[in-house]
């Protein structure tokens, strides 16, 4: 009796993390995956990968990890993507289709595609869904769920390959976008990296007040550990986007700028109404999306 083929028969994953580990085990979960091989450079993560179950095998050497690889997933710090791509493009047989989680597109890509040759497809993408949690261990199913996932593919893009990862991110839970990469980095610093840059901020600002002799984060309740939680996200990776992204990031951030600088104005006018109306038109905003 013949069986169904899966989606995708091996797929290589460079580095197993929340990223790549959940969509290992949610494309695992789906039937949807083949073998799964993970790739990085920590020893002790890859074999913990292992032993969950999040990939089957490991190599430390990317060459290897590729070898005869479906799709690879780059699930690395954005500005180490093209570097990563270059690293492992010997090992790649024709047809191979390379895919990414870089939160942000257009640098990618224009580290990315010059590299590629004919035989060679990438499929940009960006799953928007995380923790502030890291590693292999932080890893599980579901965490694609409902979630959106935009695909940001080019003129040079392969529409077989764009398919393909289409419905791998489908399998995996996912409500699947396409865009441009102009629109996605514009979108994201708004949503996403605008939001991390205030929250490391309040937390620099809060831990830095020297008023009185103890560190008065030790007195913070749920409101502010809720609002600061991603300040606990892997600096490197934010690093990496606040370079990469910088001048969409800086419109947001001169955009936030603008209303923050009304607020503290209405604060010291002491303008009661001003102050219920700026609040009350935040509020509508934040329960609409609700």
């Amino acid at each position: 009796m013949m069986t169904e083929r899966v989606l995708i028969p091996r797929l290589a994953i460079l580095g197993v993390g929340l990223i790549g580990g959940s969509l290992a085990l949610a494309l695992k979960q789906a039937g949807a995956v083949g073998e799964v091989i993970g790739c990085g450079r920590g020893k002790p993560n890859l074999e913990k990968a292992v032993e969950l179950g999040v990939i089957d095998s490991y190599s430390r050497d990317p060459l290897e990890a590729v070898n005869g690889a479906d799709v690879v997933f780059l699930a690395t710090p954005v500005k180490t993507l093209g570097p990563v791509t270059q690293s492992c493009l010997p090992g790649l047989k024709s047809g191979a289709i390379i895919t990414d989680a870089g939160s942000v597109k257009g640098e990618v890509v224009r580290a990315i595609e010059p590299l590629l040759p004919e035989d060679i497809h990438f499929v940009p993408g960006h799953p928007i869904a995380g923790t502030e949690k890291s590693g292999a261990e932080a890893a599980f199913s579901t965490l694609y769920q409902g979630k959106r996932c935009i695909l940001t593919p080019t003129e040079n893009t392969d529409s077989g390959a764009l398919e393909l990862i289409r419905q791998m991110w489908t399998e995996a839970g996912s409500n699947v976008v396409q865009m441009s990469l102009e629109k996605h980095d514009k979108i994201l610093a708004a949503i996403s990296h605008l939001p991390h840059m205030v929250a490391y901020s309040l937390v620099n600002a809060v831990g830095s007040y020297d008023h009185y002799e103890e560190n008065i984060l030790e007195y913070s309740a749920g409101g502010f550990r809720d609002f600061t939680r991603i300040a606990s996200s892997d600096p490197t990776m934010w690093r990496d986007i606040a370079e990469t992204n910088r001048d969409a990031l800086l419109e947001m951030m001169e955009q936030f700028e603008v209303f923050f600088a009304e607020l503290k104005t209405e604060v010291m006018a002491g303008s009661s109404d001003k102050l219920f109306d700026f609040f009350q038109r935040s509020k509508q905003l934040r329960d609409a999306i609700l």
